[in-house]
């Protein structure tokens, strides 16, 4: 069995794109041989540092936080940086009260200005302890298929899926899907906002398809809370791409 050592202090919560870009964020530990078979209460080792590649400015990314602990936790969120927002807040300064143990929130990012490339910081602090921290790092870049539709909390977009088993890269299904980004009750929880920040031109598809990216769910947002699943225990990869948004 892969064992997972968690070498950060143990703070009971965790912070994470949700994106399949992030790794250790300051290199001081690796990833396990099997991201099922940990036996940890963690997801990760360590704090994590995430590449987010975006199309455009207002474009889109999902951050997600994960209550590991079994007390509720309220925590203040701040990103350092500039650049970026917290959507539904329209500020860079977000406060999450009563994330129940064992819960999980997702939280929509919003780019503001159309840069090349940026670094920018996240904090998780314990609103009653004020050195409880725990920091995600983001490095933001343009990428090279720049559009103008960016899929947001809400919007019914089409997509083309395929989804491995990110320990075996066994390819489980693939199809094509009706989906609201963000809360979409009809599928598991992160693949509704692996859909947030999916990007397309002012067609909408008629002519051309969108872009594509690939997101890592682990079980807590994927089938975790399905007891006695097949993938009860599996951390899922998804590649989605856009093929067509409902205006």
């Amino acid at each position: 069995m892969a064992i997972s050592k968690r070498i950060d202090k143990y703070f009971n919560w965790e912070v994470d794109l949700l994106f399949d870009t992030c790794d250790s964020r300051l290199g001081d530990w690796d990833w396990p041989e099997v991201l099922a078979e940990q036996d940890e209460k963690f997801l990760y080792p360590g704090e994590l540092r995430c590449d987010w590649e975006h199309q455009g400015n207002y474009d889109r990314a999902s951050l997600v936080i994960y209550n590991r602990g079994n007390a509720t936790l309220d925590l203040v969120l701040e990103i350092v940086g500039g650049a970026v927002e917290f959507a539904d807040e329209g500020d860079s300064n977000m406060l999450v009260n009563g994330l129940l143990g064992n819960e999980t929130i997702i939280i929509e990012l919003r780019l503001l200005d159309d840069v090349t490339e940026h670094d920018f910081t996240i904090t998780a602090t314990h609103v009653a302890v004020q050195d409880a921290i725990v920091t995600l790092d983001v490095h933001l870049f343009k990428g090279t298929e720049e559009e103008t539709i960016h899929a947001s909390d809400g919007d019914r977009i089409e997509v083309h899926y395929k989804v491995w088993d990110a320990d075996t890269d066994e390819l489980l299904d693939e199809g094509d899907l009706l989906v609201t980004a963000g809360d979409d009750s009809n599928y598991i929880k992160g693949f509704g906002w692996s859909a947030i920040g999916l990007d397309i031109g002012d067609d909408r598809g008629l002519l051309n398809p969108g872009t594509t990216h690939t997101t890592l769910l682990p079980p807590p947002i994927a089938y975790g809370n399905s007891d006695g699943h097949q993938l009860q225990n599996s951390w899922l990869k998804f590649e989605l791409k856009v093929d067509r948004a409902l205006a």
